[in-house]
This record gives structure tokens, sequence and C-alpha cells, in this order.
């Protein structure tokens, strides 16, 4: 029967006795074996009703019994070796109502309102190995949701370029993983016996490296059609969507070999390919642990994957892609030495300054990166000591100085101010002074400061003539006290 009528669908599923498979054939019969190394197909009993292919069917195994469940209109059809029987009668579709995967699904798992019109396109059993616990993926156009036997579901959004399979082992029920779909290129290419314009330059690289003369003929195919730039396009874009390395090396050099041909093909994209593919393969080995896909990494962006390998604290591979990329400085390497640099300093195990010296040593002057924020982050750590180490290297007092009074050290920034010789950094830090000390002690910290105190003198001229005779006072300045008060007069 199965060779007058063909095959129209087949499932493979495993059992005790190995791995069976079961087929649906033209004449709406099914049939399946236990096991494929001793092939024994076993017809099972028409269904009633049944006038085209079941929308789902599914095998069922359990204590050595391999039973067909399948789906017809809203009724639920169990097939066994000698009955066809009826489980589930106007099966809706509104609430999901999923029966326990076992061959007599009497008892109800659990029922889900998911709240979509339409029906999913596929639904399918998945659990973790060695679970109990069970749950079914839905899949509808632009979302996947993961049911289980609470009241509370998973929806996904995949990402472009990637779908769900659900893999089954033997002894444990399938479990799902993420896995990228073929791009229309890769099909193209590797599709049997395919007579695409990659596919035929790919296979003519493959002959010019064995010195065959056919690597002319299938080339000479290709340039016949004026359709070599596209070829060499096709083999371009595939290989950003495989993922061995190899594949790709394959598909590249094919690109390669076929640019030779052509008089003006633009290198841009070619180049592009192979530095996407080098990063690509560097973030996917299994010490880093990141496999996107080709659309997702463009989606996702290079500032983006760089801030995820900043966040594992994967700094040198994060510089050398920088460094590869050719990224400028302050979007690439200095971020990230800035970002190393705030991670350093929350190191307890090494003194403040160990840690400072390592710093400076690591960043010296690279463009684009500030100390003071550094400090910062080492203050807001509780190390003031490191946080003032650390601004030494800063060569902007600007930069210094805000931070140096947040920290409370007044006298130092200060002197700072008065070393940038940028007048209103001094002003503001002698105002500062002046609502933090007492007046005793305000003036004689500016009496150690005579650039601070002149100036403070002048401020005080057009200000705070009050505050300037209390100062001519103390200094016993009588000459300019009195000359304050000649003036006071008119």
């Amino acid at each position: 029967e199965v060779l007058q009528n063909h095959v129209l669908e087949a499932q493979v599923f495993h059992t005790e006795f190995g791995t069976g498979v079961a087929i649906l054939t033209g004449a709406l019969r099914f049939s399946l074996a236990t096991n494929i190394d001793d092939l024994k197909l076993r017809r099972l009993p028409e269904v009633p009703g049944l006038q085209k292919p079941p929308p789902c069917w599914a095998v069922l195994s359990q204590d050595r019994v391999t039973v067909v469940l399948l789906a017809v209109g809203q009724e639920l059809f169990l097939l066994d070796n000698t009955s066809c029987s009826v489980v589930v009668r106007e099966f809706g579709m509104a609430p999901l109502c999923v029966p326990e995967p076992s061959p007599l699904p009497q008892e109800k798992f659990c029922e889900f309102n998911t709240g979509i019109r339409s029906p999913p396109k596929q639904m399918v059993w998945c659990t973790r190995p060695r679970s109990r616990q069970r749950a079914v993926v839905l899949a509808w156009e632009r979302q996947l949701m993961v049911v289980g036997n609470s009241s509370e579901c998973i929806r996904v959004l995949p990402a472009p370029g990637t779908g769900i399979r659900c893999h089954p082992q033997v002894g444990s029920a399938p479990h799902p993983c993420f896995v990228p779909i073929p791009a229309e290129a890769s099909q193209e290419i590797f599709r049997i016996a395919s007579m695409a314009p990659g596919a035929l330059l790919l296979e003519a690289q493959k002959e010019y490296e064995k010195e065959s003369q056919k690597a002319d003929e299938y080339l000479r195919e290709i340039r016949e059609q004026q359709l070599l730039p596209e070829a060499v396009g096709q083999c371009i874009e595939a290989a950003g969507y495989e993922h061995e390395p190899e594949t790709q090396k394959s598909l590249l050099r094919a690109a390669s070999f076929g640019k030779c041909f052509l008089d003006k093909f633009p290198p841009e994209g070619f180049v592009r390919m192979c530095q996407d593919l080098r990063v690509l393969n560097a973030i996917r080995d299994y010490q880093i642990g990141i496999p996107l896909t080709f659309t997702q990494y463009k989606q996702l962006t290079i500032e983006v994957l760089l801030d995820r390998l900043v966040l594992r604290r994967l700094y040198p591979l994060a510089i050398r892609i920088c460094e590869f990329l050719r990224l400028p400085e302050i979007q690439g390497v200095s971020r990230i030495l800035a970002h190393w640099a705030c991670y350093k300093v929350q190191q307890k195990d090494k003194s403040d300054e160990e840690v400072a010296q390592a710093i400076n040593q690591k960043l010296g002057d690279t463009a684009g990166i500030s100390y003071s924020d550094i400090a910062t982050r080492a203050y807001d750590c509780g190390r003031a000591e490191l946080a003032i180490k650390l601004l030494e290297y800063e060569p902007r007092s600007g930069e210094q100085v805000p931070l140096l009074l947040k920290m409370k050290r007044s006298k130092l920034a200060l002197g700072k101010a008065i070393e940038s010789g940028d007048t209103d950094l001094v002003y503001t830090v002698v105002l500062h002074l002046k609502n933090e000390l007492n007046r005793g002690t305000f003036f004689m910290t500016l009496q150690n400061q005579p650039v601070a105190l002149s100036l403070y003198r002048q401020f005080c001229r057009h200000q705070e003539r009050e505050t300037l005779k209390d100062l001519y006072n103390q200094d016993d300045n009588h000459q300019e006290l009195g000359n304050l008060h000649v003036q006071g007069g008119y």
C-alpha cells in the first residue's frame, strides 16, 4: 500500500524497542513500525470521516504500547492496533485544553485561555530532561507561547532569523531550544542539485583547488548568464549566516575566486563580512558563550555588543574587537578602559598605591579618559585615599577641585585651584571654605595662601567691605584700614 499510494507525511519516534517510524499514505491510512532496524509495517484501522490529511497528529508510546493521536475537525481520535476511538468531542480552539500525553488521555492536564482568536500555526510538547513538569509551545506568526500547568505563561518574541526546535531524546520528552533559520542565500547554495549562481561558483572554486577543468566549465556557465556578480554576492551573504568557520571560509574563498573575474566589483561588502565573521566567531567561542546570529549582530550593533562584553568583564576581548574594527578611541578602547578602571577600584585585596599605579600604567594619557570619574567611583566605594591618588593623574584642575570639595578636602582643593591659575576656580573654593569653616579658621587658612587672600580681599572690596575691615584688623594693617575708612567717608 505504501508503494502504491506514496507517503504523504511521516514521523520518527523513539520507544524501548528502538527508533520507529509512522507513515500517513496517500490513501489516508496510517502505518507504523516500532523498530526501523527490523522494519515491519503495521497498518492501523481506518479513521471514519477522514477526507484529507489531518491538520496535526502525533505518535504516543508508553508501556510497550504505541498509538497515533490525530485531530479531525473538532474531534480527537486514538488509533491503536485494533480500533479507532474518539477521545475528545468538540475540542474547542478558544481555550487551550491539553490532555496528559499518554496513550489513554482521560485526565485533563490543564486549561489555559491564550487570549488570541486565531489558532496557532504549530503546537508541540516540550519538557526539560529528567523533569516531570510538562509544557506546550505554541507558535503564531509573530510570537511563541510556552504554557504549563499554571495560570501563567511565557510569551516570547523570537529574534529575526531564529525559530524554536524541540529535540527528542531517547528516554525523555523533547526539550526546546532556539536555532537559526537558514538564510535564503544559504538555502539556494546548499540545496540538493542546486543550479543557483552561488552554488555553481562554490563548485567552480572547489574544482579549481583540485586543478580540474570543470572549474572553467562552471565559471563559463555563470558568465554566459551574466550572473557572476550575483554569485559572488550570494556566497558573501551565505557566509554570514553559517556558524561553522570552515563553511564560512569555503564560501568566502568562492567569493574571492569569483571577484577575480569581475572588473568593477566593490570590495567593501567582502571586507566588512570578513570583519563581522571574525567578531562573531570570537564571541561564539565556548569560553565566551554569546552565540549571536548575523542578523542579531547587525540589529544589536557593535556598541551594544561591546557593552555586553564589558558587563561580563571580558575587557581584553572587547579591546581587541575595537582595535580590529578600528573604532574611534572615545567610542571604543577609551570607554572600555574607563569601565575596567572603575571595576579595578572595587577590588579590596590590593592597596591604594598598587591600584592607582596599575590604573595609571594601563591608562596613561589615553584620550577620552577622565581620572576624576574613576576617582569618583573609588570615593563612592569608600576608598577616599585611592580617589586622591587617582586625582593626581588628572591633568584638568577643574575636574579635580569639585571632587576634593565633595570629599571635604577643601585645603587640598584650594592648593589645586591656585596651581591651575584659574581665578574663578579659586573664588569657588574660597567661598566654599567661608561657608564651611568658622571665621577665625577661615582667615588663618587664607593667611597661608597669599594668592587666595589677595583675591578674597578684592572680592570683599566690592562686595563685603566690613569683612575687609576685619581682615586688616587681624593683619594689623592700620594703613590700609585707615584708607578704607577715608574712602568710606566720601
